[in-house]
């Protein structure tokens, strides 16, 4: 039920982001979701694309220092407190949460999150158990 999040090394300065996003369209690649967490001097930008592995070879190729993660993605509710249940039944299961970011999915009334977590087998067992949908790689990608 893993999702593969491509993350790229981004000094920060002007016109670093644009580069990734331009070489993506020039390649025909599309970024279902992103993130961006940064310092002064750099940011990590974490990226859910249609193609994940090709996405990593054409960033390599690009000359940006690049890694692939997995992560999990749940769809929640787009309602207030739609994600409290599900954080809570993490915690009830002492499963930590390292980072996490979202997007509204096409799909009417839900939002996907993604999660990057200590146990990822446990925690969909746990999210499955209460009632979420953890739906795979080949869906979200598609989103």
């Amino acid at each position: 039920m893993a999702v593969k999040q491509i993350s790229v090394f981004l000094e920060n300065k002007s016109g670093r982001l644009a580069a990734v996003t331009r070489l993506l369209a020039e390649k025909g690649i599309n970024i279902r979701a992103l993130s961006i967490a940064d310092t002064s001097d750099f940011g990590i930008l974490r990226l859910i694309v249609d193609q994940p592995d090709r996405a990593y070879q054409v960033l390599k190729e690009g000359g940006f220092t690049v890694s692939a993660t997995d992560v999990l993605a749940v769809a929640v509710p787009d309602k207030p407190g739609g994600l409290a249940p599900a954080l809570a039944a993490l915690e009830a299961a002492d499963i930590n949460i390292e980072y996490l970011y979202a997007f509204v999915a096409k799909c009417a009334d839900l939002a996907m999150v993604l999660f990057k977590v200590n146990d990822t087998e446990k925690a969909v067992a746990v999210l499955s158990q209460a009632g979420y949908k953890v739906p795979d790689a080949r869906e979200v990608y598609s989103i």
